[in-house]
């Protein structure tokens, strides 16, 4: 009956994200269940991806005091950043969900959007967000559906008050791989460029069809 926890978040090398409390993370409360290799069917799969990771695996493996154990999720937690948003995750609904296609990317490319684009970025929160009074923005997650952005907004004219929002900023199609997804959010950039310089287009505006959902909104205030 043993449990521990284990608490996971998004990876980066953004200033931003190394402030713990801003970064959305996960807590999983698990009970630690031993592994029979002989009764266990996915053994060899478990041995091979413990060999590729770890030098000198197979000299361990081998050894009588060795064995595997598995993290069986009992309660789950998510946080989405500080004073944004937090919820219990249905364990039944984790367990059946499957890693999203930019799973391993997802840290990358939101670096490099957040690195590299700032103008665009602040562009969108103000273009296709429609936020006013921006002080701060950047892109929190990005899966193949959309990705997430945070937005901070001067309230007024008071540069010390503040207030923090996040959007879900959807593409128009589910991505395959990660130069859709680069390619879908230049697509964004550019109608929020357009849209910014007053560019029109002959049946709507652009911007206008970019699914956008507000997905958390500050909750200190």
């Amino acid at each position: 009956n043993a449990l521990v926890t284990l608490f996971t978040q998004l990876g980066s090398d953004t200033a931003a994200s190394k402030k713990g409390q801003d970064v959305s993370r996960c807590s999983l409360t698990c009970k630690v269940e031993k592994l029979d290799p002989d009764t266990v069917p996915d053994m060899d799969v478990i041995r091979m991806r413990y060999s590729l990771t770890h030098a000198y695996a197979d000299q361990v493996m081998d050894s009588p005091k060795f064995a595997f154990y598995r993290l069986l999720p009992e309660t789950i937690y998510y946080v989405g950043g500080f004073g944004v948003m937090s919820r219990w995750v249905n364990v039944d609904e984790y367990r059946a969900a499957a890693p999203d296609i930019l799973a391993k990317e997802a840290s990358e490319i939101v670096s490099k959007l957040n690195r590299e684009h700032r103008d665009d970025l602040a562009r969108t929160a103000n273009h296709i967000l429609m936020v006013e009074n921006l002080e701060n923005c950047r892109v929190s997650s990005v899966d193949r559906l959309g990705f997430d952005m945070r937005v901070t907004r001067r309230q007024g004219t008071r540069r010390n008050k503040l207030e923090t929002d996040e959007f879900r900023v959807g593409f128009r199609i589910p991505v395959q791989s990660t130069e859709d997804a680069k390619s879908e959010v230049l697509k964004v950039f550019q109608e929020a460029w357009e849209k910014a310089n007053d560019i029109q287009w002959d049946d709507e505006e652009p911007g206008s069809t970019i699914p956008v959902l507000k997905i958390a909104a500050d909750s200190l205030e």
